[in-house]
């Protein structure tokens, strides 16, 4: 069974699955985040869906480009979780299945590509407060927890 967090789900609502990548991009006790300025400003875990055709590890790094301007190295899964959401950007509901994978950028390409997001670089701990979603905050939790970082 695949943790769920956030919202219930909706009675008599129909959802669309979407899945998606997303990593944890840790640098010793530094992490490296995305703020989307809309439709809800919040800082967030790079990553997002995955492409019709797309291989998972493509579209990651191809969304942490988008979103952070990083290249990203030593990959290594970390966990699913999902959550049920309205995606205004899409219009629709969607029960978004989020793959988790713990990474390390290690160089800086160039700015963010995706319109409306900043790269941001916090300490991981601080970031368990910032994130915008229970499972990103779960998964920063678990990735500290891994790596020995206190909380």
């Amino acid at each position: 069974m695949i943790r769920r967090y956030g919202e219930p789900v909706k009675p008599g609502q129909s959802y669309r699955r979407r899945p998606g990548v997303y990593a944890v991009l840790l640098d010793g006790d530094a992490i490296l985040t995305t703020f989307q300025a809309a439709p809800v400003p919040e800082h967030q875990l790079p990553g997002g869906g995955i492409d019709k055709g797309e291989h998972p590890i493509a579209a990651l790094h191809r969304e942490v480009i988008e979103e952070t301007g990083w290249r990203i190295a030593g990959l290594r899964h970390l966990g699913v979780f999902r959550r049920f959401t309205y995606m205004p950007e899409y219009e629709f509901w969607a029960e978004k299945v989020c793959t988790v994978y713990v990474a390390r950028p290690v160089l800086r390409l160039c700015a963010p590509t995706e319109p409306g997001h900043t790269a941001v670089w916090m300490r991981a701990h601080e970031a368990l407060d910032c994130l915008g979603n229970a499972g990103d905050r779960a998964m920063l939790a678990l990735a500290m927890a891994q790596a020995g970082l206190p909380r």
